[in-house]
This record gives structure tokens, C-alpha cells and sequence, in this order.
């Protein structure tokens, strides 16, 4: 989606869209132990999972709402709040840190107004990092919307981000 959403804009999809959620939950009501897709499709839908959505859950599949606020909260790939269009995440492991991988957060910060945990006003990006992404002698290894980066420099790191607009 490239239209820019502000938080108001998107409650408004949701409430818009509650027939899509309802349909979305029904469809896993037989279905408790399969909360974790639950949740991914409600992610996928609308690349966060509300908090009215998960209240929602857990009374129609009659599942403790702590049960699944943990779930939703445990794992990394689920969001609360919302997401911008792309995800990057930057490998702060030993050796990406050692390589430069604090110099491109700091980058994000300065540049691009953007903290870790963090989605850009304009909701184009959300940074995020990581302790160690797994390919060390890449590093420092960035991840755009799952596209591995490696050696990526604060001046790479721009030429890759302008590919995402």
C-alpha cells in the first residue's frame, strides 16, 4: 500500500474492515491451538496486531486475553503498534557492531529521524535490530523487508534504502 496513514486513518481500516476481522477470527474458532496464524493473518492484513483485535480474539475463540497478549507479545514477528511499509533491521551481533553496525543505526537516527523500535512519521519505514542475524562474516548485515544487505556502509545504506519508496 503506498498511500501515508496516520494512526486515526488506519483504527478507521480497521473499523471499516470488522467484517473481514470477524471473518478472519470465525475462521479459526474450531481452531485454538492455531493462534499463532490467527495472528499472523491478522498482522498480514494490516502489518500490526490492534489492540481492540486481540480483545476481539480472545473472547470469540474464549481464550484467556493474556494467553494471547503473550503470544502476541513473545514473538518478534508480531507487532502492536503500527508498522511502516518496510522493515529494516540492522545486526548489532559482535561482528556487525565491530564492522559498523552501530555507525548505521546512528545513520537512521540522524538521517532519517528513526530510532530502533521505532516507525517513521511518514510511515515508510520501522527499524528494528537485532542481536545477531546468522551471517557474521557478511556483516554489518542489514534486512529490508527479508532482503539480506551485507557490508552494507552508511553511504550503501542509502542507496539501498531509496529503492524502497
Amino acid at each position: 500500500m503506498d498511500i501515508e496513514l496516520d494512526f486515526a486513518a488506519l483504527q478507521e481500516i480497521i473499523t471499516s474492515n470488522a467484517g473481514k476481522v470477524e471473518a478472519l477470527i470465525d475462521s479459526y474458532v474450531d481452531k485454538k491451538e492455531q493462534l499463532i496464524s490467527l495472528l499472523q493473518d491478522i498482522q498480514a492484513e494490516f502489518n500490526y496486531i490492534p489492540q481492540d483485535v486481540i480483545i476481539r480474539i480472545s473472547q470469540k475463540l474464549e481464550l484467556p486475553l493474556s494467553q494471547v497478549f503473550s503470544v502476541a507479545t513473545f514473538f518478534k514477528a508480531f507487532s502492536l503498534k503500527p508498522r511502516g511499509r518496510h522493515v529494516i533491521t540492522v545486526c548489532m551481533g559482535t561482528a556487525c557492531h565491530v564492522r559498523g553496525g552501530q555507525r548505521l543505526v546512528n545513520k537512521m537516527a540522524r538521517d532519517y529521524k528513526l530510532q530502533p523500535g521505532e516507525t517513521s512519521p511518514d510511515e515508510r519505514f520501522t527499524l528494528e535490530t537485532a542481536n545477531c542475524l546468522g551471517c557474521c562474516a557478511l556483516g554489518p548485515v542489514v534486512v529490508v523487508d527479508g532482503k539480506y544487505e551485507s557490508q552494507v556502509t552508511p553511504d550503501k545504506l542509502d542507496k539501498i534504502l531509496k529503492k524502497y519508496d
